[in-house]
């Protein structure tokens, strides 16, 4: 049971540590489109981004699949900013829904490899569905807090201003695509 604790710590801690801020980023502009009527759909694209996150760090883990740290280093900020642009051409219908859910899906693979190095080096091997396991749904935890805290700050400063979606959206794609620029250029 420790083992469950320690590494679902780990998971809630890999996406809310504020120095690893381009994950609370990525989740930012990924939800920045969504009103909080529909927390549903913010729900499973957090989750798609999970699954694919899963995907990617037990192949990783496990050394099926090998990719260099410093390309990956440079996807996860790319992520971001495709995500960002991508919100600004948004319109939500369903198939650009779906379109979004698999890019959740797919980000989540490249942020997922990004964290593999030090996974397998952490990991027990023996025990590594538990360790993926609990460690994946810390990671839900601490993405879901994300958007509650996210859509908490949209609903408080809606009560005080006048803060149209379109503006929220805008605003925070700029934020993403701007920081995943400087990230870029950082890790040139």
């Amino acid at each position: 049971m420790q083992e469950f604790w320690t590494y679902l710590t780990l998971g809630f801690t890999h996406i809310s540590d504020i120095k690893g801020y381009d994950h609370i980023l990525f989740i930012i502009t990924l939800c920045c489109i969504y009103s909080t009527r529909e927390w549903r759909k913010v729900l499973v694209l957090v989750t798609a981004f999970t699954i694919g996150h899963s995907i990617t760090l037990l192949l990783s883990a496990l050394k099926i699949i090998v990719f260099s740290s410093y390309i990956i280093e440079l996807l996860i900020p790319i992520t971001i900013l495709i995500t960002s642009l991508s919100n600004l051409i948004y319109t939500p219908t369903k198939e650009q829904q779906l379109f979004h859910y698999a890019l959740a899906l797919f980000f989540g693979c490249i942020h997922g490899m990004g964290f593999s190095n030090f996974f397998s080096a952490i990991s027990m091997s023996d025990s590594i569905l538990l360790e993926l396991a609990s460690f994946n749904i810390g990671l839900e935890i601490g993405q879901i807090l994300i958007v509650v805290l996210f859509f908490t700050t949209y609903v408080l400063l809606n009560i005080w201003t006048t803060i149209k979606q379109y503006d929220w959206k805008i605003f925070f794609s700029g934020v993403g695509t701007s920081a995943a620029i400087i990230l870029l250029i950082e890790r040139i």
